[in-house]
């Protein structure tokens, strides 16, 4: 696999990413406002292996008290880079990238599943699989409405009355009949 695109399917990786997708900078502190689930300790860790595959960049640094407060934003390289890299993947690249994002969603359900309790209505659980005819613009339509909705809720701050959920989606093309 390419190398900034195996550092960031990391789940906690792709977390911190889509927190600075924004465009805004970001001190650890404010990022784990947004991550309220991730130890600090965790967090670091995985800020310095963005660091290293240059995904993360440190746009300033605050002293406080004696210690040093990095503000972290994302690579202006990174769009550019992935997108290369993705184009230039193997087959099996590209499959072992699907079969990590899909590990992680077993596991994402896996840990779900532990809960003493769990209400899959009440926590508006699901998948579905939808098998639809569609040109290629009505594709983009499609895809293009619904990452704006996400975007928009990726704004969202925690708060009493939101939880954290994972939301994916997968669109994969049947073979062509020739």
């Amino acid at each position: 696999m390419k190398s900034k695109i195996k550092a960031m399917i990391h789940p906690i990786r792709m977390r911190i990413v889509q927190t600075l997708l924004s465009g805004e900078e970001m001190t650890v502190q404010d990022i784990s406002k947004n991550l309220t689930d991730i130890p600090q300790a965790t967090l670091y860790r995985h800020l310095n292996a963005l660091l290293k595959e240059d995904i993360l960049t440190v746009t300033s640094e605050n002293r406080i008290r004696g210690t040093v407060e990095k503000v972290y934003a994302l690579s202006s390289t990174l769009e550019s880079t992935t997108a290369k890299e993705v184009e230039e993947a193997s087959k099996e690249d590209h499959f072992n990238y699907f079969f990590s994002f899909l590990m992680n969603q077993l596991g994402e359900y896996e840990e779900y599943l532990t809960q003493n309790e769990i209400n899959l209505k009440k926590d508006g659980v699901s998948f579905r699989q939808f098998s639809l005819y569609l040109s290629d613009e009505e594709l983009m339509d499609i895809l293009t409405a619904m990452r704006e909705k996400l975007v928009a809720a990726m704004d969202n701050k925690p708060n009493k009355d939101r939880r954290l959920r994972n939301v994916s989606t997968i669109v994969i093309p049947k073979k062509e009949e020739k």
